[in-house]
């Protein structure tokens, strides 16, 4: 997930350490001394303040709750790209999107097997496993997964109604022979869409992104990737991908209000030698 148009990232040293940041901020540790002059530790976790919204998916007559705890950092927070995947997923087979998916050649029974990237609150890869359905897997760092498995269980007796699923894993993007990416793989035994929501910001991580990218999205698996260009440096990000993926436009929204530019849905394939 991103900042808005506009607004400068925070350093990789700071991303890094959110995990830890956050736990400094949900509790506080107090030392007294009882009657006995002995030390007393009190523990007390601090409430956050919490939002949630409700998105109405018309295609399945469903509601999904999502939770956002904005104080905690960026990954924590909607952004316009998921919310642009969700309203394409929400009308079926009407548009390129559903169309690319719903014509993919499943080399196993249904439902559709869905993996996100930077998951952050859920909210597109939730969507995706309702609307299509689809069993998805919900990744990103391991200081993001409790409020996204909340997301995750708040939704699924829904999904699940509806013929889909989800899970939450682990994956930090890097190198593909980790026990992160092995474990999702092996898993669930592969899966035929990748999909990712304004993951490219920070420049820092178009590498690792990348190297991800390279270990999934293979043979006939297709990424599904929603972005809103912020900087001039993300086209270098493209302009890498594009030595290893066949690189499409499917969809164009129009300029956000106070944007020059849109959310722009791409599919990735790889390229054939």
């Amino acid at each position: 997930m991103a900042p808005l148009d506009g607004e400068e990232p925070k350093p990789l040293s700071i991303l890094q350490s959110d995990e830890e940041e956050e736990e400094e901020i949900a509790t506080t540790t107090t030392t007294t001394t009882n009657n006995n002059n002995s030390p007393t530790t009190t523990t007390t976790t601090i409430e956050q303040p919490t939002d949630q919204t409700h998105h109405h998916l018309r295609s399945t007559n469903t509601t999904l709750t999502i939770r956002q705890i904005t104080s905690r950092g960026l990954s924590f927070q909607l952004w316009p790209a998921a919310s642009t995947l969700l309203s394409l997923l929400d009308q079926p087979n009407t548009t390129p999107l559903r169309h690319l998916l719903s014509s993919l050649p499943l080399p196993h029974p249904p439902p559709l097997r869905l993996l996100e990237l930077g998951s952050g609150t859920g909210l597109a890869g939730i969507a995706a496993a309702a609307t299509l359905p689809a069993s998805v897997t919900l990744t990103d760092l391991p200081h993001v997964l409790p409020n996204l498995t909340h997301n995750a269980d708040a939704n699924i007796s829904a999904v699940r109604s509806l013929g889909g699923d989800v899970r939450v894993r682990p994956l930090r993007w890097g190198n593909g022979d980790d026990d992160d990416h092995r474990s999702v793989s092996e898993e669930f035994g592969g899966f035929d869409v990748v999909m990712a929501s304004d993951v490219v910001y920070y420049d820092s991580l178009f590498e690792p992104l990348l190297e991800t990218l390279r270990f999934l999205v293979v043979g006939e698996v297709v990424l599904v990737m929603a972005h809103l260009r912020r900087w001039k440096k993300d086209s270098v990000f493209f302009g890498k991908a594009r030595r290893f993926f066949d690189v499409k436009v499917i969809h164009s929204d129009p300029p956000l209000p106070g944007s020059r530019k849109g959310v722009t849905v791409y599919s990735f394939k790889q390229r054939r030698k």
